[in-house]
């Protein structure tokens, strides 16, 4: 297929509804292209070019110079942000991707569009790069032409064309363009597959990115389709916002057979923009957590994140820090605006009339503390004092966060725990305004 330009028209109206557009701009063949085609589509006022220097590389400053001389002779504007690429398992290729789009989310302003020049040939090694690692259907779907990135919407308008069509194009234009040498380093599994396995396959198969292309299709098919019975499952678990994470119905979750529950478990994830459990977490799920024992406390966890039973429900809990051993074992807090705790969770007041603390003046000193176990306290309307052990019982707090409540004092006695209730003789009077305590994750 020829390529020329005036073959993105049909994006022409998602790309006027934009706040702006934005090309993340490598420098290489297909960005270098995608970047020429936007400006003669919409004129250069509409596009902006975002260049992630990853440091990786010996020339990587040359490359930078090249794309702002690029942008410059365009009339674009370039925005260069330098990338940490930190490699924790995941090897360098995927800890640049995630050190690049992390970059590009921190740019884009809201509704804005970030277009990326990912071809047809690009999907050919993503969908073989994800058999080999063993996907399913969503993997093997290969890369979206659109999707949500933080603030803005992504789009890869070039899927369509092979190399070839872009290149053809490139040197039609006469455009110059940076060719990286890692990626003729087939110690990459992306590399190896681009020259030792794509060449033999087309080879054989001539029209192998067409197939590759349409099993990606159907896979995204199957895809959509689970989506669509996990969205209607969630219904039958009765999911419920919790003070940190989500729940589901344990016995409703029970009820299904244990593809609809793997099939549960990955879409609740997705739905709110956790990382998927794999085949092994959700086995250890299915076959370790959900049987075990009613007074047990199982755990399954995977990128930070959390699965476990308390009360007949399953917990959702995405990644939030401990407390920190090494800082102080209390604070002092006036009880204006909102004092931020270690765990990233937050307290503050709110004015209600005959509810919550009396306050002894205007200003009032509270000391904010992290249970130590020996406890006791007598909430308003009890007949005598316990422990707060049993209180959390009592109050269905979950186990996790009895650590994490914040316990406040006045004078070096306890005054309240957290926003479950306040201690005896603390209380404001009905006909007088109290301050109601407020315990908020915000992740």
């Amino acid at each position: 297929m020829t390529y020329t330009p005036d073959l993105l028209v049909s994006y022409l109206p998602r790309l006027r509804g934009a706040s702006h557009c934005y090309v993340g701009y490598s420098g290489g063949l297909d960005s270098h292209v995608l970047l020429v085609s936007l400006v003669r589509l919409l004129g250069e006022n509409a596009v902006s070019a975002i260049h992630v220097n990853h440091q990786l590389s010996a020339n990587a400053e040359s490359w930078e110079q090249h794309c702002q001389k690029v942008c410059d002779g365009l009339g674009v504007t370039l925005s260069i942000e330098q990338a940490s690429v930190i490699v924790s398992g995941q090897g360098v290729e995927e800890a640049a991707r995630t050190a690049r789009y992390r970059a590009f989310e921190k740019l884009l302003p809201q509704d804005s569009l970030l277009l990326l020049g990912h071809h047809a040939d690009d999907q050919v090694e993503t969908v073989l790069y994800r058999l080999l690692r063993g996907s399913g259907p969503r993997g093997l779907a290969g890369m979206p032409a659109s999707r949500h990135l933080g603030n803005a919407e992504l789009l890869r308008p070039l899927l369509p064309f092979s190399r070839s069509d872009l290149e053809q194009y490139a040197l039609t234009e006469g455009l110059v363009w940076i060719e990286d040498e890692s990626n003729e380093d087939v110690s990459f599994d992306r590399n190896f597959l681009r020259h030792k396995v794509i060449p033999a396959l087309a080879e054989h198969w001539p029209d192998y990115a067409t197939r590759v292309a349409h099993s990606a299709r159907l896979c995204r098919e199957s895809d959509q389709l689970s989506d669509m019975l996990a969205a209607q499952d969630l219904i039958a678990v009765y999911e419920h916002r919790e003070r940190l994470g989500w729940s589901i119905s344990l016995e409703a979750l029970m009820s299904f057979d244990e593809l609809r529950q793997a099939n549960l478990l990955r879409h609740w994830a997705s739905r709110h923009d956790l990382a998927q459990p794999g085949h092994k977490i959700i086995d250890a799920v299915l076959h370790e957590l959900l049987p075990a024992k009613a007074d047990a406390e199982p755990l399954v966890s995977w990128a930070g994140i959390q699965l476990r039973r308390y009360q007949r429900r399953l917990f959702l809990l995405p990644s939030a820090p401990d407390i920190p051993d090494h800082l102080p074992i209390s604070f002092q807090w006036d009880g204006r605006g909102t004092l931020e705790l270690p765990d990233k969770s937050t307290l503050s007041f709110r004015l209600e009339q005959g509810r919550g603390i009396r306050l002894k003046t205007d200003i009032d000193t509270f000391e904010v503390r992290f249970r130590n176990g020996s406890e006791r306290c007598k909430p308003v309307g009890r007949s005598a004092s316990n422990t707060l052990k049993k209180l959390f019982q009592e109050y269905g707090l979950e186990p996790w966060l009895r650590g994490r409540i914040p316990l406040l004092y006045r004078d070096d006695v306890l005054v309240a725990v957290g926003d479950l209730w306040v201690c005896e003789g603390f209380q404001v009077p009905p006909d007088e305004q109290g301050c109601s305590v407020q315990w908020d994750f915000r992740l």
